[in-house]
């Protein structure tokens, strides 16, 4: 049996037919000659669905950074230069499994070196170090190699080279400022500073970090046009966490850059190069000063010492037009430089530079200086963010996110109608919530696949422009629409209102505003946003008595008596909220009918004890005080071990009663919020916990939003006391 050089779960990347790219996790297994994946960890005899034999002929190229539905992908592909049609393109999460991957697999190649020359093909080792001539930091993410030619040509010399890396290298348009030119390039553009070597002078110190401005005469600058200026700082993490967090726009950006509103994804150039729309916000009297955005190139390589390079240069875009509110900055030139250091103390450790020059445009900027330097301070400030982002974070294994932009068309301010689009168009200041959430369009099923989907040959795809998904689900079959329940039949006395600032009532609750164990959160500990739920929220009860009030259901014409009369099945929550006066919130979920041997189907069918282990609460208070937000917070509690439920199997129900009484914590924050109830908007999820990989990824059953409740709306509800005659 061959050896097992490396093995473990990976990312399968490809694009199918239609253009539109899909991700499959699957198990990868490198061995002495070959490379396979499977479905599932493999035993026994187990069939892989794909292999490669690994000889000297093969190549690991490094594609970069993809996209997919707003994940961020390090894409490797595995191919034989003889037959380019046989190859296998893998994926990560993260950089630092990519690169363990990339060198297992070269060293596997590297063993097959002797067989080659033996049979006359002398086999070289080879990685292209871009910049070579003019001194630079060799790279792997940098141009082609003069020879790559040469290996594309019939008549090649049989001297063949193994080229690890690909890459168009960064944009003319880019100064690439962590490099210093040689000499003749600084002769050469000794007019124009801002191509010649950079000297610095310490300005001051600041929260950790030395602030730098260059040495430079600004006469050729436009006045709205700052020096450069960097921070440098010391961060424990290692390179590769830090640039992940770097290469991010998802919800985690608000928690360590202080300048950062809102960005996302115009154009993916390729795996290196991207184009992005970036709002700043920059709290320099709001009230006078338009807010800012900027639309820039952004590309980013590895060198070869471990340190990661990124660079910024703005840029128009035909997609990405100038936005009404905003004012379109202007980055001369940008980016970070993330270099490793000795370790200390067993923690890794790392230097991290921001350098920024901005013209921030508008009128009279240039007459302010000190509007300059506190946006420039602010944007430099989040290294020390990202220091202590690092310092007070635990689990880091999340996968970031880059919001998909949707299109931009350019506006013209005299035109009211053209304007009205672009307002429509543009997405609106998200809440974190909805950033994390991230695109409410993805579809996420694509990863959760146990099957390979036919697709289109991965040669191909190379030569293929990507679609967006817009323009993939046009060309997408259309799905079959199903029978919605009638929802006018049903009523509760708390009033249900959509509107964003309506007063006591209810609203459903987007199901992406919450984050669920993904279907490999036994690997990985990954969550996503929940999507879609499964039953539908048809009625919500306000209710108080003198007593506790249980059974709830037995409510003569309630929403769940309705729905066993329709022949459906409802799920009833009871929350019941002790004090002088008893108050029940009820919510009323309906479905057509249970899926057998689903996990709802065995939570409602099973034990009070599997009950009490699965049922599970995600809270949130998106508007309220901050001391009740921190309260309340927003971890997943599993209600039958935080506080008592009762549970009442009824024919065509199942209704939990939750004594929020039965816990001295749980009673200590209610206590807080019944206080302030009518200043709060509340959201809560309702699932099952799914602890195993059949049982993932999790569903919610609903969620729900009340907004800011009136004590005084409640009413005293009549209770059946035989319900049986009504079911």
């Amino acid at each position: 049996m061959s050896k097992v050089v490396y093995e473990g779960w990976m990312v399968r990347y490809g694009r199918r037919k239609i253009g539109r790219s899909f991700i499959h996790m699957r198990y990868f297994v490198l061995e002495n000659r070959l490379l396979a994946y499977y479905k599932r960890k493999p035993q026994d005899s187990q069939v892989p669905i794909k292999t490669l034999l690994i000889d000297g002929n093969y190549r690991v190229e490094d594609r970069g950074l993809k996209t997919h539905h707003g994940h961020m992908l390090y894409v490797l592909s595995v191919y034989n230069k003889k037959e380019k049609y046989h190859r296998i393109t893998m994926a990560a999460f993260n950089i630092q499994e990519v690169l363990i991957w990339k060198e297992k697999i070269e060293s596997v190649i590297d063993q097959h070196q002797e067989p080659q020359i033996a049979n006359g093909n002398k086999y070289v080792s080879f990685e292209y170090k871009s910049g070579m001539d003019n001194g630079r930091t060799a790279s792997s993410s940098d141009h082609e190699c003069q020879f790559s030619a040469q290996e594309d040509e019939v008549g090649a010399p049989s001297s063949l080279l193994r080229r690890t890396t690909i890459g168009n290298g960064p944009p003319d348009s880019i100064f690439d400022w962590t490099q210093e030119c040689d000499s003749e390039l600084a002769n050469h553009n000794a007019n124009n500073q801002a191509f010649s070597g950079k000297h610095w002078r310490l300005l001051q110190c600041q929260n950790g970090l030395r602030i730098f401005e260059e040495l430079v005469e600004v006469d050729y600058l436009p006045r709205s046009c700052s020096r450069a200026m960097k921070a440098v700082g010391v961060v424990e993490a290692t390179c590769e966490e830090i640039f992940g967090l770097v290469m991010s726009m998802d919800g985690t950006r608000f928690e360590w850059d202080c300048s950062f509103q809102y960005g996302s994804l115009v154009e993916e150039v390729d795996g290196h190069t991207a184009i992005l729309y970036h709002r700043l916000q920059l709290d320099w009297f709001p009230l006078f000063v338009w807010p800012r955005d900027l639309c820039y190139v952004r590309y980013w390589r590895r060198n070869d010492d471990g340190s990661y390079v990124v660079l910024f240069r703005s840029r128009e875009h035909e997609n990405c037009g100038q936005q009404p509110g905003y004012v379109r900055a202007h980055v001369e030139s940008g980016g970070f430089n993330i270099s490793p250091l000795k370790s200390r103390n067993g923690k890794p450790r790392t230097q991290v530079q921001h350098l920024m020059q901005v013209d921030l445009k508008g009128w009279g900027v240039g007459y302010v200086s000190s509007f300059q330097q506190h946006c420039l301070l602010q944007m430099l400030n989040s290294v020390a963010g990202l220091r202590e982002w690092f310092a007070q974070i635990d689990e880091r294994g999340a996968p970031p996110r880059i919001p998909v932009m949707v299109n931009m068309a350019s506006s013209s301010v005299s035109s009211v109608k053209t304007q009205k689009i672009d307002e429509l168009s543009v997405p609106p200041g998200p809440s974190l919530d909805q950033t994390n959430a991230a695109s409410r369009n993805s579809v996420m099923m694509d990863e959760y696949s146990d099957e390979d989907e036919e697709q289109m040959p991965e040669a191909e795809q190379e030569a293929c422009p990507t679609k967006s998904d817009n323009d993939a689900k046009r060309t997408a079959p259309k799905e079959e629409p199903f029978e919605k329940i009638d929802l006018s039949c049903f009523s509760g006395n708390l009033r249900h209102d959509d509107r964003e600032n309506s007063r006591d009532c209810w609203r459903i609750s987007d199901g992406n505003n919450f984050r669920v164990r993904s279907k490999h959160f036994c690997f990985n500990k990954t969550k996503i946003p929940a999507g879609k739920h499964l039953m539908d929220l048809v009625a919500v009860d306000w209710f108080k008595d003198t007593k506790r009030m249980d059974h709830v259901a037995r409510h003569h014409g309630c929403a769940a008596q309705v729905a066993s009369e329709k022949g459906l099945f409802s799920l009833v929550f009871n929350v019941q909220v002790p004090g002088s006066t008893h108050y029940s919130m009820v919510f009323y979920f309906v479905t057509r009918e249970l899926v057998p041997g689903s996990l709802l189907y065995r939570f409602v069918e099973g034990d009070d004890e599997f009950r009490n282990s699965r049922l599970k609460l995600i809270p949130s208070v998106p508007k309220g005080s901050w001391i009740v937000r921190q309260s309340v917070g927003s971890t997943p509690c599993l209600l039958g071990k935080a506080v008592d439920c009762n549970y009442i199997r009824g024919p065509k129900y199942l209704e939990v009663d939750i004594d929020i009484g039965s816990s001295t914590v749980a009673n200590g924050v209610l206590g807080l919020v019944i206080g302030v109830i009518t200043t709060l908007v509340v959201d809560m999820a309702f699932l099952v916990q799914a602890n195993t990989t059949d049982e993932l990824p999790e569903r919610l059953i609903g969620a729900v939003r009340v907004s800011h409740i009136e004590l005084s709306s409640a009413i005293v509800p009549k209770l059946d006391a035989d319900p049986s005659r009504l079911y």
